[in-house]
């Protein structure tokens, strides 16, 4: 088969360019999406189990607490109350995730200016704590992470714990900020840990991931979560990097992992961990109000890593939104339990299995059309979606499968815009050559595949069906003074019989008002092309039976005498060439099976049935429907000897004993006739003639040709065949 025209594989081809193009820049407001989208997904079937052994604690203000401390922001006397609560209840960690780096609007200091010089309250203010100092004092009593923020302005860097990376250059796509809003001293000096407050959200608002590792003026730093961690390990953190991109095209190195003793985390280039979220975690949460009551169940703290966070933050995640404490909670449970996801941050394999597989589609488009295309985009597509969530399930990596699959698709989308293009232009070129010949069924089927026209030239069986309308002259005399009601009665009695013959798959050859031909088997193959035929052959007449009722219905109305049309159909089995014919090569058949389907329908109206086959075609068709032997004679085009047979009915009908009677008979006439048995012949034509479904016409036509034989003898050399009688 040869190649599409350059537009159907054209234009898959720029497709397939732009998604790989696409790929390999990974826009986050695209690719990062795709992926999102993808592992919401996959975390909504298969959520993380929530295990309580992390021992992860959220301070909830819940509506007792607000009643209490108040509404939210609490004073870090508060936050220095709860602490030291919780410390008594025996938590081994307090995360502040809290912004601490402005004055208390409940500093004793703040409360002094407000009021009068001479006010006695001013000394008794001034005698009070700080609250940073309280706060400083509970959390000096175990141990405490407090955050600074990230930003434009602040202080100098204060570090706890440096992290440690052999190749700095890993930190390229690590965000940086030039300066960082900080606690105050006291508090700073208590913390055991400190680390940045900062979320990063994804293109679509949600959080996904959690941060790690920033950097500020260029040095990596840690997360509130990292400075967490590295407490829980009891060891400093370590960060290691991995090479990524393609080799000789944007080959670099990117942050792998933080290594905090027995913990590992695995870390996107921007240096964030990605979050496997767990369902019903609501056991992590206690109320504040619950703890300064001492309400808390016996145990609920014991060991834990209390985490206090603003309460209002809430962000959209894969499982619903969580609060700004649960997100740190999840963090921690990830690295801590040891259920991390690991997203890879190479793309490079992505953009392989794009390029790869496309380049395959848009190859089989141009070779092999859309289905085969679409099934190995379909079949690669759903491969790799399984291969996917196999890894998620059961690796807990989290592979970009999103984005070469919709960029697999879109080739395949826009290979099938061309070829529909191409189809429909097809189409109408088709519908304009064979206008009138074929069914749109079959104009739809070269238009999808013009190789089906072969327009060369090509010798090829066909089956042939010549119908006409029997007394055609006489009915025209008769409309003599009304050539407009005889145009109507020949539209209205042809055009249905053209309409059953096109929608049986025919092709129809010639018309020319009295009668019309049509060939099966050709342009498009039929294997059962003498089966269809004769299908048509048979719905023709019932066809026919319709518009004669209809017909007589109308002239009962206007009182016009109305005779039954009646119409005589041959069909022929053989040989033809078939191609592009003519100056303006339309398609066209020529050949023995159309002569002779011509000739026995001129033959027909001596038979009596309507639909008269060749040997060739009863053959082809026995086994659809009952045939009966009615002629021996000399009608081919050179004078071939062929066996004419009736078409008289289904299957049904051939079983029957009428019929098996019925070609007993015939059997034998035409035995005798062939043997020059005259008189046994008359004998069984007379005998014949009482049975069920016999024709009359054909036996008089027979014994007729009897007659004329005894005295015109044939000879000893005659073949059976008659000839003298047709001249």
């Amino acid at each position: 088969m040869g190649t599409k025209p350059i537009a159907v594989w054209a234009l898959p081809l720029a497709m397939l360019v732009a998604a790989c193009l696409a790929l390999f820049a990974d826009p986050p407001a695209l690719t990062g999406r795709l992926r999102g989208a993808e592992f919401d997904t996959y975390q909504s079937l298969a959520p993380r189990v929530f295990d309580d052994s992390a021992r992860l604690r959220v301070l909830d203000a819940d509506a007792a607490s607000e009643a209490r401390f108040g509404p939210w922001p609490w004073s870090q006397l508060v936050l220095a109350k709860l602490t030291d609560e919780a410390k008594a209840a025996g938590a081994s960690t307090v995360v502040l995730a809290v912004p601490l780096d402005k004055p208390d609007p409940a500093a004793p200091d703040r409360l002094a200016g407000l009021l009068g010089a001479d006010d006695p309250a001013r000394a008794t203010l001034a005698k009070l704590p700080a609250p940073d100092s309280k706060l400083a004092q509970s959390l000096a009593g175990m141990t405490a992470v407090t955050g600074f923020t990230l930003g434009d302005t602040g202080a100098a860097e204060l570090v706890k714990s440096p992290l440690s990376i052999a190749d700095r250059d890993a930190l390229r796509a690590v965000p940086d900020f030039p300066a960082a809003a900080h606690p105050s001293p006291v508090v700073v000096a208590s913390s055991a840990g400190l680390g940045a407050l900062n979320l990063i959200p994804d293109a679509d608002g949600k959080i996904r991931r959690m941060p790690l590792v920033f950097r500020l003026a260029g040095k990596p730093v840690p997360s509130l979560d990292a400075e967490a961690i590295r407490l829980a390990a009891g060891t400093d953190l370590t960060l290691s990097s991995a090479a990524t991109g393609i080799p000789g095209v944007n080959a670099s190195t990117a942050l792998a992992t933080a290594n905090a003793g027995k913990f590992n985390a695995p870390l996107l280039q921007d240096g964030s961990l990605a979050l496997y979220f767990a369902r019903g975690a609501g056991a992590r949460h206690i109320s504040a109000a619950a703890l300064d009551d001492g309400k808390l169940p016996t145990g609920a703290l014991d060991h834990a890593i209390l985490i206090i966070a603003p309460p209002g933050e809430v962000y959209a995640t894969p499982l619903g939104h969580k609060s700004l404490g649960d997100l740190h909670a999840e963090a921690l449970e990830n690295v801590l339990l040891g259920t991390t996801l690991k997203e890879p941050n190479e793309r490079f394999p992505g953009l392989i299995f794009l390029l790869v597989m496309g380049t395959g589609v848009v190859v089989l488009f141009a070779r092999s059309g859309a289905r085969w295309a679409g099934a190995l985009a379909l079949v690669t597509i759903l491969g790799l979606q399984g291969f996917t969530w196999f890894l998620f399930r059961n690796e807990h990596i989290l592979l970009d499968s999103a984005s070469p699959s919709v960029g697999l698709a879109l080739v395949f989308a826009a290979g099938s815009c061309a070829r529909l293009w191409e189809i429909g232009k097809a189409r109408r070129h088709f519908a304009r050559v064979f206008a009138g010949t074929l069914s749109d069924a079959a104009v739809g089927r070269i238009a999808r595949d013009p190789a089906l026209l072969k327009l060369d030239g090509e010798t090829r069986a066909v089956t042939c069906l010549s119908c006409g309308i029997r007394g055609y002259e006489k009915l025209a005399q008769s409309f003599a003074d009304d050539a407009p009601g005889f145009a109507k009665l020949i539209g209205t009695a042809v055009a249905p019989l053209i309409q059953v013959a096109l929608a049986n798959g025919g092709t129809l050859g010639r018309f020319d008002g009295e009668s019309f031909t049509a060939y099966w088997n050709a342009p498009l193959d039929d294997a059962e092309h003498a089966l269809h035929a004769c299908e048509a052959a048979n719905r023709m007449t019932l066809a026919l039976a319709q518009t004669n009722e209809t017909l007589a219905q109308e002239r009962r109305f206007d009182g016009t005498a109305f005779e039954a049309i009646e119409v005589g159909i041959g069909v022929a089995t053989g040989k033809a060439v078939t191609g592009g014919f003519g100056a303006r090569g339309a398609y066209a058949l020529a050949g023995d099976p159309m002569v002779l389907a011509e000739k026995i329908r001129t033959l027909s109206p001596q038979y009596g049935p309507a639909v008269i086959v060749s040997d060739d075609t009863r053959k082809a068709a026995e086994r659809g429907y009952a045939f009966l032997e009615v002629d021996y004679i000399a009608a081919g085009p050179r004078d071939q000897v062929v066996k004419l047979f009736a078409m008289l009915g289904n299957p049904l009908v051939r079983a029957s004993p009428k019929f098996r009677a019925l070609q007993t008979f015939h059997d034998h006439i035409f035995q005798a006739i062939q043997t020059q048995q005259w008189e046994k012949a008359r004998g069984l034509i007379e005998q014949c003639r009482k049975l069920s479904g016999a024709s009359q016409k054909l036996y008089d036509l027979h014994l007729a040709r009897i007659d004329y034989f005894e005295d015109n003898p044939p000879g000893a050399e005659w073949d059976g065949a008659f000839r003298q009688i047709l001249k």
